[in-house]
């Protein structure tokens, strides 16, 4: 703690010991460049990043949002030009 307070970043006892027991969902830049800093690193010595399916999220009003799929049945049709008669 004291290293990060020295760069700047006052957090509590509990915030740190989060911090490093367990994979914390976000982090502010301010936190990881002190933590950087500290540590003579990179953010990519710090930080692993892993891709996952993200779901399909519910609307506001709980609807599923439309599927790319129906989207493309909305799309206008480019038009026909017949021959005259």
């Amino acid at each position: 703690m004291p290293l990060l307070r020295d760069r700047g970043i006052e957090l509590s006892a509990s915030q740190v010991h989060r911090l490093v027991s367990g994979t914390p969902e976000r982090l502010s830049l301010q936190v990881l460049a002190a933590f950087c800093d500290t540590f003579s690193c990179t953010p990519a010595d710090l930080v692993t990043a892993t891709a996952e399916n993200a779901g399909v999220r519910k609307t506001a009003t709980g609807d599923l949002p439309a599927l790319p799929a129906a989207v493309a049945k909305l799309r206008p049709r480019p038009p026909r030009i017949l021959p005259e008669e």
